[in-house]
């Protein structure tokens, strides 16, 4: 990255990534892609239920596995 003032993202630090699955309403077709990184799992839930109730998930990246709401 160019500029110093900003770090590097740390994938074991911003391991909850949210996906809006838009896929779900037919507005696309699969594979979304992660529209946001959080270093905790209770805040990507959060602003999951808050840009896209009904339809996003968040999804542990490091390990794979979905996280339950």
């Amino acid at each position: 990255m160019p500029d110093r003032r900003l770090a590097v993202p740390e994938i074991e630090t911003y391991r909850w990534a949210v996906f809006c699955c838009s896929f779900k309403v037919d507005l696309s077709s699969p594979p979304d892609h992660a529209l946001a990184l959080f270093a905790d799992s209770a805040m990507a839930k959060r602003y999951g239920a808050w840009m896209w109730p009904g339809t996003f998930e968040v999804v542990d990246i490091v390990t794979g596995k979905p996280v339950c709401e």
